[in-house]
């Protein structure tokens, strides 16, 4: 019998506990989204198919507010996190190993690693220094926030996409005598715009579901969707949330579908 190598799939109890992760990880969300088309009020038990809580939803003003607020911060965080994640990934990967690299690294993606309340926390104190000099309270530092926050995770897949291009292309735009600008603008940009949109996804994605950061750092009447839903779970759970998460949850299936599908690699 031929040797068939080393595989996980094989490992004694591997199929159950496969399954056990994926009910686990994949049962409270089939849930949520099956109750938020409940005719009823319980969370116990379905009474009958209805978008009378979509409807509600779309018709509180509170949900309005908190939702054109929370989109507007995940834009400017997303366009500023790319824009900065960019220029990062093309200082890091479009020149010659350098020493102290491995270290920017390190600084670029301390979000990743940090937990989220330590950032959250430090944040909060040093926005609180600026309020007090400024008495500016705008949504900015939200904005900032946000933008800091989600800079490693649109610089992953840049990183990643400008690794995977061929630099010869910009060596032959060099020779036919193309200023450094040039080069960029018309050979490294357009092959380097999947990874670039993919990035703005995944800060979109980000931003728009943080809380942790959002409570800190926001001032009054500074409401995101997350941090409405997160006040009104408090008060009472109500099927007019499970709606708003359910609208949350195919919002972001759609963004990461298309990240997974611009930077899947080609054959």
């Amino acid at each position: 019998m031929a040797d068939r190598g080393f595989s996980v799939s094989r490992l004694p109890g591997f199929t159950p506990t496969a399954i056990l992760v994926f009910v686990a990880l994949y049962l409270p969300i089939i849930m949520l989204v099956a109750f938020s088309f409940n005719a009823g009020k319980s969370v116990a038990s379905f009474e009958g198919f209805t978008l009378q809580w979509f409807a509600k939803a779309w018709a509180n003003d509170h949900v309005k507010d908190a939702t054109l607020r929370s989109l507007l911060i995940a834009t400017m965080a997303g366009v500023i996190a790319t824009a900065v994640a960019t220029a990062a990934a093309l200082g890091t990967t479009r020149r010659k190993k350098y020493k102290g690299q491995t270290f920017i690294y390190v600084v670029i993606n301390q979000p990743l690693m940090v937990p989220e309340i330590v950032t959250a926390v430090a944040l909060l104190i040093f926005f609180a220094q600026i309020k007090v000099l400024t008495g500016y309270q705008g949504l900015g530092y939200l904005i900032t926030a946000h933008a800091a926050f989600c800079i490693p995770f649109a610089y992953l897949p840049i990183r990643a996409r400008l690794e995977g291009m061929d630099s010869t292309l910009e060596a032959a735009a060099a020779d036919l005598y193309a200023t450094p600008w040039q080069t960029f603008r018309r050979v490294t940009l357009p092959l380097l715009l999947p990874g670039m949109i993919a990035g703005f996804m995944l800060a979109f994605v980000t931003s728009l579901d943080d809380v942790v950061i959002t409570l800190f750092v926001k001032s009054a009447g500074q409401d995101t969707l997350p941090t409405y839903m997160l006040g009104q779970i408090r008060r009472q759970v109500t099927t007019e949330v499970y709606a708003i998460s359910t609208v949350l949850l195919g919002l972001t299936v759609v963004l990461l579908t298309a990240f997974f599908v611009l930077t899947r690699k080609k054959d």
